[in-house]
């Protein structure tokens, strides 16, 4: 045992009954002396201790912070102060404990051992990570709350684009109606009333479609979703009365389609018409007038796929971050009639299929592609896409 401990009976009363742990451990990592309070926490006779080695006292992790952190920065400045370590009992239970280091030379700076006050730490190290998990729990609710807040702060634009743009859309085709209904009064041949009336129920079918698209932003914002009422479906008929619609409503325009679609696909009819005509309906607006506009449909690999591809040039860059953004309405070649909803309406569809809609533009063809599973149980992963300026 190392004699350069004092006899004093004052002092070895104070150093065996201390309230904290005394520990000096030699070069080669043993134990030289502990006190009884060290080892009557420990589960240990006072003379257990002496001859063990202090990595016995630690588990794994306590054994790799000894060796990594506690050795190297006691042998640079002599000392280690208030570091946290896990003392393991006779019983193998752990005792959590807070220390203190510090190493005893001779004049030749040999090492002649180090010294360690071990104190109790169990409320501390509660405390400590009670206040570590309360910042974890705080940063996670500052997130939860950030969060909220954009959204709020997105919806609140949302109201904001909502009010204003149809108050604005809904006015022309009230304006016709009003206009329609007092000439209507004046009409002087059954010629003239049949015509005023026609216009009044297009103007009449142009609000109607508004509502609607209103009602699907408002489901798909704020509702969960899209709700679809999904059938096996043979999917060409779908496609065909779409075309035929459009091909009606814009005869100037020529569509060219090749459909090869034999395989049925579980989906909402009416929904993949809403889609495909928000997508046709955006080709013929936007692409140059003077070229076709292609559609392909075909079902591989358990996937239904749906392109539409117009002529004219690439779409902007400055436009792409606002693809399928509620509200947005590009430049078209004629008036625009909508509220800007169309693509956001169609990504939304596109979604609760468990599909999605990417878009390729060069100089020459801008294409909206669909890709959707044949079947309900499956679904895509969503695809980037560059933007646009559709509606």
């Amino acid at each position: 045992m190392n004699n350069n401990y004092p006899a004093d009976s004052d002092f070895e009363d104070l150093y065996e009954n201390a309230p904290c742990g005394y520990l000096s451990v030699r070069p080669d990592g043993r134990i030289d002396r502990a006190n009884r309070t060290l080892a009557g926490w420990m589960g240990y006779q006072p003379d257990d201790l002496p001859g063990m080695r202090l990595s016995d006292l630690l588990n794994m992790a306590g054994r790799i912070f000894l060796e990594t952190h506690v050795a190297p920065l006691l042998r640079m400045q002599g000392f280690f102060d208030e570091f946290a370590l896990d003392l393991l009992t006779k019983s193998g239970t752990r005792l959590p404990a807070i220390a203190n280091a510090r190493e005893r030379r001779n004049d030749s700076d040999a090492l002649l051992f180090t010294r360690l006050t071990i104190m109790r730490a169990a409320d501390r190290r509660r405390y400590e990570r009670q206040l570590i998990d309360a910042r974890k729990e705080s940063d996670e609710l500052k997130t939860v709350l950030e969060e909220r807040l954009r959204q709020e702060r997105e919806n609140a634009e949302l109201r904001e684009q909502f009010i204003a743009v149809l108050g604005h859309d809904l006015r022309n085709p009230l304006a016709s109606i009003a206009a329609g209904a007092r000439l209507m009064l004046k009409a002087k041949t059954p010629e003239d009333a049949l015509r005023l009336e026609a216009m009044m129920q297009s103007s009449v079918g142009r609000m109607a479609k508004m509502i609607e698209s209103v009602m699907d932003l408002a489901r798909g914002r704020l509702g969960g979703g899209i709700s679809l009422s999904k059938s096996i479906t043979a999917i060409e008929p779908v496609l065909d009365q779409v075309v035929a619609e459009l091909t009606a409503a814009h005869p100037e325009r020529r569509i060219e389609t090749s459909f090869e679609v034999e395989t049925p696909v579980f989906c909402d009819p009416a929904r993949i018409a809403q889609l495909f005509s928000n997508l046709l309906g955006n080709a013929i607006s936007h692409g140059a007038p003077d070229q076709p506009v292609r559609v392909e449909a075909i079902a591989k690999a358990e996937i239904f796929e749906l392109s539409v591809a117009n002529g004219g040039a690439a779409i902007p860059e400055e436009a792409r971050t606002r693809l399928f953004q509620p509200f947005y309405r590009g430049k078209a070649h004629g008036p625009s009639q909508g509220l800007g909803l169309g693509l956001y309406i169609a990504s939304e569809i596109a979604k609760a299929h468990g599909g999605s809609i990417e878009v390729e533009s060069t100089d020459t063809e801008t294409k909206f592609t669909l890709r959707m599973p044949l079947e309900g149980d499956g679904s895509l992963r969503p695809h980037s896409a560059p933007s646009s300026e559709r509606s």
